[in-house]
């Protein structure tokens, strides 16, 4: 389990995370930092759904830069999959009884009741809210299906956010499609690894991903520099006031500190 939050339920709790594959194996010039990226995958650590649960994928993205000031990209799709384990479903089932075990003695530690006259002394919100509670966060291992939280990344020397984020949308598709695409995924990770280069500055590139076409583009030595992030989200994610006191206190040079979850 990552982190010590052991109050709450097992479906609500992080578990540790690990890199399972990564292509290619090792970049003199660009080294694979195993822990970093793990870490900035899934900053929450691994989580585990059932089908009650909201399990759309989702999309972030991240930044490494090294000692020498040097960036690179990571643009993430995070999805949930089916745990097919018996084993790990069964330890899961396991988790939930011993939580409920516990919630149940925390519940009857707190009653000062005998145990005869424990349903009556109970306030009645609170043990309805409590069956609620166990309601929400339960797991049947012959009832429900465990599904666990999976990721695939692209690290990038240049921020191509909008062609990152279409590719792995494809990616993703081709995994999780009935009908598998026409080349085997294998293809398509070693096409945008080993054979679609970097376009260069002022030019834009057309290459195809799993299912369509995908064109990003690379400004001139003259032109801004790359900004692929659309600012709509900017708006909607800080409001218009925020964003006009952050500028401002960009051109006063100001310390800015943005927090998030």
């Amino acid at each position: 389990v990552a982190g010590e939050n052991f109050n709450q339920s097992p479906l609500r709790r992080t578990f540790k995370s690990k890199v399972l594959a990564h292509f290619p194996q090792n970049i003199e010039w660009n080294p694979f930092d195993q822990d970093a990226v793990n870490m900035l995958c899934m900053p929450k650590g691994l989580s585990f759904r059932t089908q009650a649960d909201n399990r759309d994928p989702q999309l972030h993205s991240f930044i490494i830069t090294r000692e020498d000031g040097s960036r690179t990209y990571g643009f993430v799709l995070t999805f949930y999959e089916e745990v097919t384990s018996k084993q790990i479903c069964t330890a899961m089932q396991t988790l939930y009884q011993m939580h409920n075990a516990e919630q149940c003695s925390s519940v009857c530690a707190s009653s000062s009741c005998s145990m005869d006259s424990l349903a009556s002394s109970i306030d009645e919100g609170d043990a309805t809210s409590l069956a609620k509670l166990q309601r929400y966060n339960s797991y049947d291992i012959s009832r429900d299906t465990l599904y666990v939280s999976k990721s695939i990344c692209l690290i990038t020397p240049l921020p191509f956010m909008q062609a990152c984020k279409k590719f792995l949308v494809q990616l993703y598709k081709a995994v999780t499609s009935q009908q598998p695409p026409p080349l085997p995924l294998e293809s398509y990770i070693h096409n945008i690894l080993y054979e679609v280069p970097l376009p260069p500055p002022g030019r834009s590139l057309k290459f195809y991903g799993v299912y369509e076409p995908i064109i990003c583009q690379r400004p001139g030595p003259n032109e801004l520099p790359l900004s692929d992030y659309p600012l709509r989200e900017v708006f909607e994610l800080l409001g218009l006031e925020n964003l006009v006191q952050v500028f401002t206190c960009v051109l006063l040079e100001m310390q800015i500190l943005l927090y998030s979850q």
